[in-house]
């Protein structure tokens, strides 16, 4: 059966650096490039719009550099960072992004790239990709590319939300509020004003003196819910 194609978007404020990557491209039947981007502007609205696969991202562009354009965005797609600066590289793994391609970019680099690629999306045999939405998080100088089915609890610190996900709680600028709009409801409780719990890593559930209840998480993290909240829980019948 064949398989539907990997949508890919270029973003690049060089239009030869793109052609380059067109050309490149080209010998990959299973890849379909679905638009372009000069700047994390005309991105942004591309992404909303085309919803690709992978972006295949330069990292320093006039303006908002690459790095921008992810913690802009609500979900992320794959990325491939593409630069002619090596100094990026750690920072770029960091997030865990797929690759590092440093320009001028060798056609057997990308092909490996592209690979791993379809292997992290999981494409089905309908070309669906069966891998879970992504989310950006930079704190400081350090940034992650994160698997949203990974992160166990956000937690509200004013205009910031902290996550916690493999050991780690980074800060992000962003409300719970925010957060929670785009976070599926069937995976994701908000338990109070203050946290919103994976319900994948919930452990074991009490009541507590208030008339709430108690969800005991991984390394022994408990986190109470509201007695207003109280009985959506229950009746999820965890």
């Amino acid at each position: 059966m064949n398989r539907e194609p990997m949508r890919v978007l270029l973003v690049d404020d060089e239009r030869l650096a793109r052609a380059e990557l067109r050309r490149l491209l080209a010998a990959h039947p299973e890849i379909a490039v679905v638009g372009e981007a000069a700047n994390a502007e005309q991105a942004i609205a591309q992404i909303a719009a085309l919803r690709p696969d992978l972006l295949l991202l330069d990292v320093q562009m006039p303006g908002a550099s690459g790095f921008d354009l992810l913690q802009a965005l609500d979900t992320a797609p794959e990325v491939i960072f593409t630069t002619a600066f090596d100094q990026y590289a750690l920072r770029a793994f960091e997030v865990n992004a797929l690759d590092y391609l440093q320009k001028p970019i060798q056609a057997g680099r990308l092909a490996a790239a592209l690979q791993r690629a379809a292997l992290r999306l999981g494409m089905t045999q309908a070309g669906k990709p069966a891998a879970p939405g992504k989310l950006f998080i930079r704190d400081g100088e350090r940034c992650w590319f994160v698997a949203l089915d990974s992160i166990r609890l956000f937690e509200s610190e004013g205009n910031y939300t902290r996550v916690y996900f493999d050991g780690v709680r980074p800060l992000m600028l962003r409300s719970l509020t925010q957060l929670e709009e785009r976070l599926d409801p069937e995976c994701f409780l908000r338990a109070s004003r203050r946290h919103i719990v994976n319900l994948a890593f919930v452990e074991r559930m009490t009541a507590n003196a208030a008339g709430g209840l108690d969800l005991l998480l991984p390394g022994g993290m408990t986190v109470e819910v509201s007695r207003r909240r109280a009985a959506q829980v229950r009746s999820l019948g965890l």
